[in-house]
């Protein structure tokens, strides 16, 4: 792929400190939050096609870590490790109980996770993170570049304005008001990690808005794309279109990423986001 000029430090910093102070962005309708429950719909729909979902593209045996969502555990991730155990790879829970906070704590025990998943493999991870976890997944791969594969993050909030998520408030009595060094950290969210990274969201998505889940054009980072699904927010994780896209990324040989292919119908049901 052909290299082009990077940003400097400055204008990328100019650049997210504009985002963050949009004052056009803002959390999902309440319509779209009120019909979250159509992910039990999703969860059915996952588990009528899970036998054709064994015929999905298989891997080569490199591990998967899988994040979950704010508030929610590993048991959310189960049925997406389930198929991705059955396609070869070798999926890993976080281990960590709910996602409740991200402080420094929490992100050491992460680091130890993926350097402890490396050295038993001896080869790259691979990183999904559903909403919240997305988000960690792209800080600790900005931290461990050597050691990671690719990223993949579901409905994340990867915009440093807040205001894109519903559950804002939610996680601010939970965790605090961002600090000083925090809001520094978090104005840099958008930048992706030096590793081949897919956004997959969903524009009606009841808790982030869509907007706040698309990686903008970044000639320093290439490797990046944003698709579109058809999908509630809770039902992300679960949802076959979205195993689908996640068996086609993971797939892929190392070194060898490409954006997703929308030939044909799947560029009906898969959309990129417009510019």
């Amino acid at each position: 792929m052909m290299q082009t000029e990077t940003l400097t430090q400055a204008e990328a910093m100019t650049q997210a400190e504009t985002m963050a102070h949009d004052d056009n962005a803002k959390p999902p309708s309440l319509f779209w939050t009120l019909t979250e429950g159509r992910a039990v719909f999703e969860l059915s729909w996952f588990y009528a096609l899970r036998p054709l979902m064994n015929r999905l593209p298989s891997g080569d045996g490199h591990p998967v870590l899988v994040l979950p969502g704010f508030l929610a555990s590993d048991i959310s991730t189960r049925p997406l490790r389930g198929v991705l155990n059955d396609l070869g790879y070798a999926p890993y829970a976080w281990g960590l109980g709910r996602n409740l906070k991200f402080d420094d704590a929490r992100e050491a025990e992460m680091l130890t996770l993926l350097d402890e998943i490396y050295e038993e493999h001896n080869c790259k991870i691979s990183i999904i993170g559903w909403s919240l976890g997305g988000l960690f997944a792209r800080e600790i791969a900005k931290a461990r570049p050597d050691k990671v594969r690719s990223v993949i993050t579901l409905g994340s909030p990867i915009s440093p304005n807040r205001k894109y998520s519903n559950a804002r408030k939610i996680y601010d009595r939970m965790n605090g008001s961002p600090d000083e060094s925090q809001s520094k950290r978090m104005a840099q969210l958008n930048v992706p990690p030096p590793a081949p990274t897919t956004s997959i969201f969903s524009k009606t998505d009841g808790i982030v808005a869509w907007r706040g889940s698309v990686q903008h054009d970044d000639p320093s980072h290439p490797y990046t794309e944003n698709i579109e699904v058809p999908a509630s927010h809770f039902g992300l994780g679960v949802n076959p279109l979205v195993v689908y896209l996640i068996a086609d990324r993971l797939a892929q040989k190392e070194g060898e990423w490409a954006p997703f292919d929308r030939d044909g119908l799947k560029g009906v049901v898969f959309r990129a986001p417009a510019s």
